[in-house]
């Protein structure tokens, strides 16, 4: 893992948790596409990733699965890990200045761009 690729982990995870904090959005809106587009991730080891970075929480179960076939890196969930919590912090500490309604149509034109790339992307 080169360094280029480290800043994108580090960036991703402080993204997913600030937007976490911000519209509560589940890391896996933000962190599947981002592993997929920026670092050519496949599917199931975007996902397998992701579990990882929220094994804790919620994955533990499904992240070993995913690990047992080789989905799973481990290396990116944990840096991803360490900076969303520093990211979801702030972006709770944003969302509370923010008025309902507009974190509303925040949290859908997100949810709507991320379906329509997906969507429309062809490979």
């Amino acid at each position: 893992m080169n360094m280029f690729q480290i800043l994108i982990l580090v960036a991703t995870g402080l993204a997913a948790g600030y937007l976490s904090g911000l519209l509560g959005l589940g890391g896996g809106v933000i962190v599947i596409p981002a592993l997929i587009y920026l670092l050519g991730y496949s599917q199931h080891l975007a996902q397998g990733t992701t579990l990882g970075l929220m094994v804790l929480p919620i994955g533990l179960a499904a992240a070993l699965e995913y690990h047992k076939k080789g989905f799973l890196d481990v290396r990116a969930a944990l840096i991803m890990a360490v900076v969303f919590v520093i990211g979801s912090y702030m972006g709770s500490k944003m969302a509370l200045q923010v008025d309902a309604v507009t974190l509303r149509k925040g949290f859908a034109v997100l949810l709507v761009a991320i379906a329509l790339k997906m969507f429309f992307q062809t490979r």
